[in-house]
């Protein structure tokens, strides 16, 4: 017959176990503490890096794309806070306020012409021809990061993935799926027709018809009808490969 353990050595099976406990709590204590330190060193060389290479950051968009990838490597948002540190050395804080209200009255100024939807490359073309006589060059990357702090102006302002195309989005419209599949469609031509839409998205002319009604009341779509076969084109001006100058002088 097996003995159980007696009050002793229950008692130093419970010991060992609070002594393996903090042992442990220590350990981990040991590797949060060095991984604090490393965190404030990088930041500090961060700081200093910064300091050294100011005017390419501000100036050279693909630098300042790495630069923002360093940042958010050690939890460093230099666009958090127009005040402090970071918008004080380097002004990106304005930099990228100033492209957000241009953003802005872009999509506004070109929303009676494609309904509050625009191609990112799009808008970011606009914007540089609206900045062509500033020295900061802008890519698309800082189009990205100044839409993302346009969000708490509510719904719209967000970028949406549309087949390969991001799309821009101004307005509270939600698109579905049978939408974003009409909209990827048309991004080959620039436009679709009931019996492409039917014969390559295998759907009912319902359906088709229905779908395309929507976008057109949503102001994404316009009609042209002045074609010999007789089939009604509908043209998306957030997906064509033709960029409008509309915003640019605005």
């Amino acid at each position: 017959m097996r003995r159980r353990p007696g009050i002793g050595g229950l008692q130093t099976a419970a010991a060992a176990r609070d002594q393996y406990r903090l042992l442990g709590e220590n350990v981990a204590k040991l590797r949060t503490d060095l991984m604090k330190e490393q965190v404030a060193t990088f930041r500090s060389q961060l700081e200093d890096f910064a300091r050294k290479h100011k005017n390419d950051i501000r100036k050279n968009p693909t630098f300042r794309s790495q630069f923002h990838e360093m940042c958010a490597k050690v939890g460093v948002d230099p666009l958090a806070s127009n005040k402090g540190f970071w918008a004080e050395l380097l002004g990106i804080g304005d930099f990228y306020y100033e492209l957000g209200v241009q953003i802005v009255d872009i999509c506004l100024a070109t929303r009676a012409h494609n309904g509050g939807l625009i191609n990112l490359q799009e808008l970011c073309n606009l914007l540089r021809q609206r900045r062509k006589s500033d020295r900061e060059l802008v890519s698309e990357d800082d189009c990205l990061r100044a839409i993302s702090k346009l969000k708490v102006l509510g719904s719209g302002f967000e970028v949406i993935s549309v087949g390969k195309k991001k799309l821009v989005r101004s307005v509270p419209t939600e698109l579905n799926k049978d939408h974003n599949q009409i909209l990827e469609l048309a991004q080959a031509q620039g436009f679709v027709t009931v019996d492409e839409v039917e014969r390559r998205l295998s759907w009912t002319s319902g359906r088709a018809i229905d779908a395309l009604d929507t976008l057109l009341d949503d102001g994404l779509a316009m009609i042209d009808d002045g074609h010999s076969d007789g089939k009604r084109r509908y043209w998306f001006p957030c997906v064509s490969s033709i960029t409008s100058s509309v915003g640019a002088d605005s």
